[in-house]
């Protein structure tokens, strides 16, 4: 089984992916993998390069000039977000398809946009109450109110990750009870007692 587990920032998504570790299975973080394919595949600096002149330099990206083209220009971005979106992809089957395991979960932040749904079996929704979201941003990423507010605005609401799931998980309570409910979740697709 395959488990799409997608949110806004502050949402959960580290508390159900542990779930999901916990109980064996493998986790598959998307931003993880881009930045791992940064760093070993010479395929993906290529693309990265004939779209992008100048950003990679013996064979190593450099990621504030490709920022900088990338930052104020929509149409470079979304170019970018193919090639990263396409490597990705592979790389997410690629691992599938040597995995042996009854669960897998992608942190699919960018699921839908990315092609990746159709990878899915059961997808996941990840809500959590606004002030609850701020304090996670702040406390994790050290960030101030007004940008965490500002990071979770520009985000896509709820309801458009509700409409595109089979299942929603609400994190109203405590770290511990939504590890709980998240595994509780996961034991009921799986149908074998958590050991």
């Amino acid at each position: 089984m395959i488990i799409g587990i997608t949110g806004g920032s502050g949402c959960g998504k580290t508390t159900a992916l542990m779930a999901v570790s916990d109980l064996g299975g493998l986790v598959l973080d998307c931003d993880e993998i881009y930045h791992q394919l940064l760093e070993t595949s010479p395929a993906l600096l290529d693309a990265i390069s004939r779209r992008f002149s100048g950003v990679v330099n013996e064979g190593r990206l450099d990621r504030k000039a490709l920022g900088n083209m990338v930052f104020h220009d929509p149409e470079a971005l979304l170019d970018l977000n193919r090639i990263a979106h396409g490597a990705v992809r592979e790389e997410v089957q690629k691992r599938l398809s040597s995995w042996d395991g009854p669960l897998a979960a992608i942190d699919a932040i960018a699921l839908f946009e990315g092609g990746l749904s159709g990878l899915c079996q059961k997808t996941v929704a990840i809500s959590a109450p606004l002030e609850s979201r701020v304090c996670r941003l702040i406390a994790r990423e050290g960030i101030s109110r007004d940008y965490a507010l500002a990071r979770i605005g520009a985000q896509k609401p709820d309801s458009y990750f509700r409409a595109l799931c089979d299942d929603t998980l609400e994190n109203l309570g405590t770290r511990e009870e939504f590890y709980q409910q998240a595994l509780n979740l996961f034991q009921r697709y799986l149908q074998y007692p958590i050991v």
